[in-house]
């Protein structure tokens, strides 16, 4: 279940009652088995980057501090067997799967220049998928296409699937989140990161970035849409995380330096169009 701190971001949650079909252990046992099918495509193709690498050990140490803040927003993060990993591959992106499981792909790193403060950014706002249950609710979608609504209707009380291996359809991989499902996985990515002692002012930079170095139809921006809306709302809500991060700094609000970007020209993201519905996956 999840659910909330009484301080830091305030989130406009919304959950509906179709993810109830699919079970959260049975999305935990699908996303294991595809991670360690990413895993061993990774290892066959000698992209699966070693453990003594100091950006693995980067990406590890940057988990350390966000994932004791995870329990605040999922009591159930704090049973899972989290992973961290990191494959290379010039693809900018990265996921976290449910149960904990996250890949990143050094093209993210690379691309972007991204410094420890916007990586833990990236981070947060995928583990803030996996705890606000988003890919519960688009496979439990994707399995009322897939079986049809009459057949779901006839399940008792609108129940769930059992230990049903769900379909195709629901691959983890493939699941498009919603606008709204990024805007929670944003703002709760940039608290985490905030309590965990990142600087959330990174949020803006990062995004600015991927309107900076990335063209459109690239993988991360067709399925995490960045523009000036949407660090609009990062922006709105960071009086919000700003203190938690002074207080991981056990530093005043006042006394916060400014903050200051490693890469020079990072302007206004392009116009983002948006979605009518909000929630409605994003598609490619």
């Amino acid at each position: 279940m999840v659910s909330a701190p009484d301080d830091g971001v305030r989130v406009d949650r919304r959950y509906s009652k179709v993810r109830d079909i699919v079970p959260m252990e049975v999305i935990d046992q699908q996303a294991a088995r595809e991670y360690e099918q990413v895993k061993q495509e990774a290892i066959a193709k000698h992209t699966l980057v070693d453990e003594d690498d100091p950006q693995v050990k980067r990406l590890r140490e940057i988990g350390i501090r966000l994932l004791p803040q995870t329990v605040l927003w999922n009591p159930r993060a704090g049973r899972w067997a989290w992973e961290i990993n990191l494959i290379r591959s010039k693809q900018v992106n990265a996921f976290c799967m449910p149960g904990g499981k996250m890949a990143v792909y050094s093209g993210l790193l690379d691309e972007l220049n991204l410094t420890d403060d916007e990586v833990a950014m990236v981070m947060g706002h995928e583990i803030s998928h996996a705890l606000e249950e988003h890919a519960r609710q688009r496979a439990a979608q994707a399995e009322i296409s897939n079986l049809g609504a009459n057949v779901v209707s006839q399940l008792t009380g609108f129940g769930n699937l059992g230990n049903m291996d769900i379909g195709s359809n629901a691959k983890m991989l493939s699941l498009r989140f919603s606008r709204q499902e990024e805007t929670e996985a944003d703002l709760i990515g940039m608290d985490i990161a905030a309590r965990a002692g990142y600087d959330p002012r990174a949020a803006i930079t990062l995004w600015q970035k991927m309107g900076a170095v990335l063209k459109a139809g690239d993988e991360f921006t067709s399925t995490h849409p960045s523009g000036r809306s949407r660090i609009a709302v990062l922006q709105a809500h960071m009086n919000e995380v700003l203190p938690l991060y002074a207080k991981a700094m056990n530093m005043p609000m006042e006394k916060l330096p400014p903050y200051k970007a490693n890469m020079a020209d990072l302007h206004d993201a392009p116009v983002d169009a948006g979605d009518e519905d909000l929630q409605h996956p994003l598609k490619k």
